[in-house]
């Protein structure tokens, strides 16, 4: 604000901003404007006050845009976003003007999004809480129900005078224009006011929030009624009186510096306060003094004084009865009581509330006591008692102490224990403060320690708040702990590649990573991978890495990396040089520079018999065992046949190409395999056909056969399942069809699983016991039912069978004994021919 001259006219800058905090102003981008006001008088402009003033100057804008935009049918309803028609029912908010469809905002106000905390429900505009639901369409000054459009008039008004009560200061002129949309303007009236003081008037316009001040002195009597007030006309009432004064206590022992006008009620003539200590003035009687602490007014008569002592001591014998038995008449307070000789018995500080301690001593003046006897105290909080002498208990206050027990409730915040020895508090609230975090994430709760969430911080900054790169503001005030606005523009800050920057403007340190597509060669220098973003460094081509250790020997193993292939410098590659022995890797860790090591060889061998039915995977250890004590079995066999004189060849049965040709020995199925095979040939049958069903029984194990035989009806079950789901998919069109089975046990589940295995279907187990259960999935192609059903197998197998024909065990010579037949020659198995029966 700044004086123009010898006119008087002051001129204010209001910033848009200001403007904002107005209700019924929308935020659009409205420039800062400057208003000239001119007058007689002196007056204090507020900036704020002269902001809402010339608001109103606005307020016949924004009526005026509210009928142009109505009229138009071009406003929208902010529930629905649709048009408002010139005959819809309409609902107008008394608070930000805003106009919404009468079904809309009925539903909004229903809605639990509009609710309040307290009661009510908010207008989803301005957020003004309105304790009665929208019910009927009535027109913007609310005397009309159901009003009817005219074509001449504003729409949804009645076309009558307004009549409301304008929003001016003081002002209780009522809106003199038509029913209309938004506020009502500015008073015209004009009327005259007064300044603070009341001692200048001046008219002005009405409802016109401008302050009158005056430059006279208020000159009113403050509080002390000693001084007037020397400020320039002010609002209110005056301060309180700013001399200091000096006051006295009412015994006239201690002063203190005060304001004027302090305890002005309290001063009995003689001082103004109580400094609580021993009053000291001479009584009456001008022997004793006071004992009673600092006291308003005169001091009481001397307790002495024979007009109020009536008794003895102990009070248990009027002095009237004394004075008969020749006692002298008391004539001043300096005389002795005279005693009654009783014992005093009065009460003492000391005993408890069961057993009260009296005073044992005969009738006497002053205090009783000592107490010979014990009191059992009790401690504050009652939880524990002690036995003291009374000779220490003075008083009552005495009689409880302070035990060393700590309290473990919990406090009110519900977070800390009380902690306090001897507690007695019952609320038990917590003196700590709170020192959470605010919502702000800076600043910590002050406020002493309490359940629930904290309040919201509270400070709140009235600098601007800018994005970054500064194009995007927010204007104060800006709660504590408000982010920076987010802003659409690309970030400007520096990179450390040169790629095009593809994230907008942020508030972190750090920015995004870089996300342009580049080409990059792998960690292993294998090849150049294409599409590689930027920020990503360390690039795995997937495949083996392949170079050469340092031993020379081996080569890394590992997919490609970073770094050196051996973490530790020593190569741990299984050897690859082939035993002496069997020929076999060496297997043990990498020893460059050194022989293999004599260790046993782990290594796997494939036997099987000469028939090829009977396979087994041995370590290379066993077969060569094998095959040495069978080949001592056939020496032996051949040395005892040996004549005198004779000579034998060993070389062949210890050779290495010998100990290769190691082989199972054929057993009783081999044997019946190859009758079979035998009888078919003679027969000419086609073996192909598989007449002795011997492929059926050999596709299921043993174990599986073992395992069907314990619960054939489950068996039965399972495969009938089996069988039809693969049959539906051959039929169907389907690629796959699955089926679940109720849960089960273990051995059910691994019948299930080799049953599956054998039809040529998947499955799966899943969840866990007890509810573990199986789901096979078949797939077309793949699923085919075999000849034989596993039910027939085992039906077939425990039928009765004929007995076989007897054998004709033919007589062989003996022969020399090779390596690749060692184990024939160890066990002479009978030749039988079924063609050549005995009778």
């Amino acid at each position: 604000m700044k004086n123009s001259g010898p006119s008087r006219a002051f001129t204010v800058y209001v910033d848009h901003r200001e403007m904002f905090k107005i209700p019924f102003l929308n935020r659009q981008n409205i420039p800062p404007f400057k208003k000239s006001i001119t007058k007689e008088c002196e007056v204090e402009v507020n900036l704020k006050v002269v902001c809402l003033t010339l608001c109103f100057v606005l307020i016949s804008s924004f009526s005026g845009c509210l009928i142009e935009q109505l009229s138009g049918e071009k406003y929208e309803c902010m529930v629905c976003c649709d048009v408002i028609r010139v005959m819809a029912p309409v609902w107008s908010c008394q608070s930000c003007y805003h106009v919404f469809h009468l079904n809309c905002i009925k539903k909004w106000a229903r809605s639990p999004a509009s609710q309040a905390d307290a009661e009510g429900w908010r207008c989803p505009a301005c957020q003004n809480v309105s304790l009665k639901n929208p019910t009927s369409y009535t027109c913007f000054c609310g005397k009309v129900t159901n009003p009817e459009w005219q074509h001449s008039e504003i729409p949804h008004s009645c076309g009558d005078m307004c009549g409301k009560k304008r929003g001016g200061v003081d002002c209780n002129h009522p809106c003199n224009i038509l029913c209309h949309p938004g506020p009502c303007p500015q008073c015209p009236a004009f009327v005259t006011k007064s300044c603070i003081c009341g001692k200048t008037s001046q008219p002005m316009r009405c409802g016109q929030a401008t302050v009158l001040k005056c430059d006279k002195v208020c000159g009113a009597t403050l509080n002390c009624t000693k001084h007037t007030c020397t400020q320039v006309c002010h609002r209110g009432t005056c301060q309180p009186c700013q001399l200091e004064v000096q006051q006295v206590c009412f015994c006239g022992v201690t002063t203190r510096e005060v304001l004027c006008g302090t305890n002005k009620d309290g001063f009995d003539g003689s001082g103004h306060f109580s400094c609580q200590k021993v009053c000291g003035k001479m009584l009456d009687c001008e022997a004793h003094r006071c004992q009673d602490l600092c006291h308003r007014g005169a001091c009481q008569s001397c307790p002495l004084s024979p007009r109020l002592v009536k008794t003895c001591p102990c009070g248990q014998t009027p002095l009237t009865k004394l004075l008969e038995l020749g006692y002298s008449e008391r004539k001043s307070c300096s005389d002795p009581i005279p005693s009654c000789g009783k014992m005093c018995n009065k009460p003492l500080a000391c005993g408890s509330s069961d057993t009260i301690h009296i005073c044992e001593k005969l009738c006497h003046e002053g205090s009783c006591g000592p107490c010979s006897l014990t009191s059992m105290i009790r401690c504050r909080c009652g939880a524990k008692t002690k036995e003291v002498p009374c000779a220490t208990i003075q008083k009552e206050d005495e009689l409880v102490f302070t035990c060393e027990r700590r309290c473990n409730k919990k406090r009110l915040c519900g977070r800390h224990k009380c902690g306090e020895l001897c507690c007695v508090n019952v609320e038990h609230k917590c003196s700590l403060i709170c020192g959470y975090k605010l919502n702000c994430g800076l600043h910590r709760c002050q406020e002493p320690c309490h359940r629930g969430k904290c309040e919201p911080c509270w400070q709140s900054s009235f600098d601007e708040l800018t994005c970054h790169c500064g194009l995007t503001v927010l204007y104060p005030p800006i709660a504590c702990g408000t982010k920076p606005p987010e802003c659409k523009n690309l970030c400007t800050r520096r990179h450390d590649c040169d790629h095009p920057v593809f994230h907008n403007c942020h508030s972190e340190e750090k920015c995004p990573p870089c996300t342009y597509l580049t080409q990059k060669w792998c960690m292993g220098k294998h090849e150049q991978r294409s599409n590689i973003p930027c920020h990503l460094q360390d690039i795995s081509c997937g495949l083996t890495c392949n170079k050469l250790l340092a031993c020379e020997m081996h080569r890394c193993r590992r997919i490609c990396h970073r770094g050196e292939c051996l973490a530790d410098g020593s190569c741990h590659q299984p050897c690859a040089l082939p035993r002496p022995d069997c020929g076999h890797p060496c297997s043990a860790p990498c020893h460059k520079g050194s022989s293999c090591p004599r260790t046993t060889c782990t290594a796997k061998v494939a036997l099987q018999c000469d028939c090829g039915r009977r396979k087994e995977t041995v370590m290379c250890t066993e077969a060569a065992t094998s095959y040495q004590r069978y080949a001592a079995i056939a020496m032996a066999s051949k040395l005892s046949d040996m004549q005198l004189g004779d000579s034998m060849d060993i070389g062949s049965l210890l050779t290495k190409k010998e100990l290769k040709q190691a082989r199972l020995e054929c057993d009783q199925e081999c044997a019946t395999l190859e009758r079979n095979r035998r009888l078919a040939d003679a027969l000419q049958i086609d073996s192909s056909s598989d007449p002795f069903n011997a492929r059926s029984t050999s596709i299921y194990s043993d174990s599986l056969k073992e395992d069907a035989r314990k619960d054939l009806k489950f068996l039965t079950e399972v495969e009938e399942e089996i069988k039809n789901l693969v049959e539906l998919l051959s039929k169907g069109k389907q690629t796959k069809r699955s089926h679940c089975f109720p849960p089960m046990n273990r051995e059910h589940r691994k019948i299930i699983h080799e049953l599956a295995e054998v039809y040529g279907v998947e499955s799966v187990s899943y969840d866990s016991e007890p509810k573990r259960n199986v789901v096979i999935t078949a797939h077309k192609g793949k699923a085919a039912c075999p000849n034989s059903t596993l039910t027939s197998v085992i039906e077939r197998e425990t039928a009765a069978r004929a007995p076989p024909p007897i054998a004709h065990i033919k007589q062989h010579s003996s022969k020399p004994v090779t390596g690749s037949s060692w184990s024939k020659t160890v066990k002479e198995e009978p030749v039988i021919d079924y063609f050549d029966v005995q009778d």
